[in-house]
């Protein structure tokens, strides 16, 4: 999936602080948002969806700094719960989509994400064809939705920017290999 579509995910997970905390929703929503990217930076440094994708390490991170979110909330503690929730989402929604191949719709490799705890690689479900297909769209167009009507400022403007990227994307992902010589 496109790492607009993490973003957003962990971004309506964000949403509903508004009402709940509103004075902790805008560290919730940018924690949100880094979280549902930063596992995709492994694309130029290391092994992608290995050297930055933990669906195990983030989930207990998530659940441990959620505990103390809930002992003693801080801005501090708020933003990192966000951020390892939306980062395990990100590392486990992969296994949803393609492989990790430059053409994943030829569907070439077997491995989707690696669990470092049982050394292995999950392969592919391709619920999601590939990342910048239609139904990736519509998924980072769905889930921006709740960012869109509750956020204001600089949050609505990066789901905006997410959203034209996303667009940019899905119209070229296919021929963008060819355009790079790779």
């Amino acid at each position: 999936m496109m790492a607009t579509t993490h973003a957003a995910v962990g971004l309506s997970l964000a949403a509903p602080l508004t009402w709940v905390a509103p004075e902790l929703a805008g560290v919730a929503a940018v924690g949100a948002l880094l979280g549902g990217i930063f596992p995709d930076i492994d694309l130029f440094v290391g092994v992608h969806r290995k050297s930055l994708h933990f669906p195990v390490y983030y989930t207990v991170a998530a659940g441990l700094v959620g505990l103390a979110v809930l002992a003693a909330p801080t801005a501090l503690t708020v933003a990192l719960a966000f951020f390892f929730l939306s980062a395990a989402l990100h590392s486990i929604s992969d296994w949803l989509g393609a492989g990790d191949e430059l053409r994943p719709w030829d569907r070439t490799s077997d491995r989707a994400v690696y669990v470092h705890p049982a050394k292995r690689w999950l392969r592919p479900r391709y619920l999601v064809r590939y990342d910048g297909a239609p139904e990736d769209l519509v998924l980072t167009l769905v889930f921006a939705i709740p960012g869109l009507l509750v956020f204001t400022g600089g949050i609505r403007v990066a789901i905006v920017l997410g959203i034209t990227i996303a667009l940019f994307y899905t119209g070229f992902r296919r021929r963008m290999p060819d355009w790079f010589g790779i």
